[in-house]
């Protein structure tokens, strides 16, 4: 689920051209969250750009992932994209809204996703709804090409 969702994405900032032409090509390994850039149409891409959607990936994997893990799966992943920002939504049928955990030991895989949530986006929180809730982050549009 996690990989279909940021397949997904990816080819959604491919279409709004926060990332090249071809997107970030996976390589030939055994770690999905692995991307080869060396095989991208446009070697001057702008920096910025790459960076903040690999910013805008890494969100959609722990929404995702956070979903799957305490709420029985996402029911629906919602990029919207304007000129200042992108807001991710996953709506999941869990009315628990996350909480981060005090101060998880880095050393202790799990409990980091929120953490790295608050990073990477300039805002995040959630709102319940009728089926559930819906977990959402914003990330700063990158400039324009």
């Amino acid at each position: 689920m996690v990989g279909r969702c940021r397949d997904f994405s990816a080819t959604a900032l491919t279409d709004w051209q926060w990332l090249p032409p071809g997107g970030l090509a996976r390589p030939p390994s055994d770690d999905p969250y692995a991307w080869d850039t060396s095989t991208d149409t446009e070697p001057d891409w702008d920096e910025e750009r790459r960076a903040v959607a690999e910013d805008v990936l890494m969100v959609v994997s722990e929404l995702v992932t956070n979903a799957c893990l305490h709420a029985g799966g996402p029911l629906e992943l919602v990029l919207d994209c304007t000129p200042e920002r992108l807001r991710i939504e996953v709506s999941d049928a869990s009315p628990v809204a996350p909480r981060p955990r005090p101060h998880p030991d880095p050393a202790v895989p799990g409990g980091h996703g929120l953490v790295v949530l608050g990073r990477l986006a300039r805002a995040w929180g959630s709102v319940r709804s009728a089926s559930g809730k819906t977990v959402w982050a914003e990330v700063a549009a990158p400039r324009p090409p």
